[in-house]
């Protein structure tokens, strides 16, 4: 039976694809637009909305695992209970679920209220389910792509921001896990990477992966949403500069579930700049 991978295209649905076939496992992968997958060939690729849960009911067919990417864009997936229950209603057992959380905040909490409905479906459904909750992607750094490449400079606020950034494809090894071994149901994992880095040695480590220097401009934070105002809505843009703020110097937790759940060490930031070198030359 094919493993049905949801937000294949993605960051992290692109590597989990990868290990499962790597793993000998067939692979399903559901994309809004097949035409432009761009997915190995092995791999059978099916139109599917998540906007439009009954398109998803084509692609559940035959289906005994899937993995389900629960944010859409930069803000939950609003659907996500219907799908649930075609989930089920298609006879599907097990469920990774790629998703966020922060536990200090309330249920009610704008970034948090669709988020934690649908945790409430998964639990309360009969399936085999295990939340994988990630820290900051190292891949968020690939938004300093353009100005890397044009001119050797990063822009933005808070350069001691602190975060310990996990690799796109630890995440998707620990899914991989999930999804094909045992013992695993009913776990919430909260992958991160190795190491606490802070935003101005990311850039420095980027530039020494490409061979050349790049150099960290420091924004306030009222330049810094001026240049995101186009880019992400305004509650996300809020929620960056509260959490920079909050993350300036940080001693920031780091944990062990990678290991745990791999059995080797998380990648570290310096290689994930040399992983995507070729993003930044």
């Amino acid at each position: 039976m094919p493993i049905l991978v949801t937000g294949a295209t993605g960051t992290v649905g692109r590597s989990l694809v990868r290990q499962l076939l790597r793993d000998g496992q067939e692979v399903r992968a559901l994309t809004r637009s097949p035409e432009k997958a761009a997915l190995p060939p092995e791999v059978e690729v099916v139109r599917g909305d998540f906007s439009d849960p009954a398109s998803l009911v084509p692609a559940l067919r035959g289906v005994d695992r899937m993995h389900l990417v629960a944010i859409d864009g930069y803000g939950p997936l609003t659907t996500g209970a219907k799908i649930i229950e075609l989930v089920e209603q298609a006879g599907v057992r097990r469920l990774t679920h790629l998703g966020h959380n922060d536990p200090s905040a309330p249920d009610d909490d704008p970034m948090e209220a669709d988020h934690r409905a649908l945790h409430r479906a998964i639990e309360g459904s009969g399936l085999e389910w295990t939340h994988v909750f990630p820290g900051e992607f190292m891949a968020n750094t690939l938004d300093w792509a353009r100005s890397i490449k044009a001119e050797s400079v990063v822009r933005g606020p808070f350069g001691a921001w602190t975060n310990a950034m996990v690799h796109e494809a630890d995440i998707a090894a620990v899914l991989k896990a999930a999804l094909v071994e045992e013992g695993h149901v009913g776990r919430t994992y909260w992958p991160t990477g190795p190491e606490p880095v802070r935003r101005v040695d990311a850039v420095r480590l980027i530039g020494q992966a490409i061979g050349r220097e790049v150099r960290f401009i420091e924004l306030t934070p009222e330049q810094a949403g001026q240049e995101w105002k186009d880019v992400y809505p305004p509650e996300v843009i809020e929620w960056f500069l509260q959490l920079g703020d909050h993350l300036n110097d940080a001693d920031v937790p780091i944990s062990p579930d990678v290991e745990k759940v791999t059995g080797r060490p998380g990648r570290t930031f310096a290689q994930w700049a040399v992983d995507h070198a070729g993003d930044f030359r």
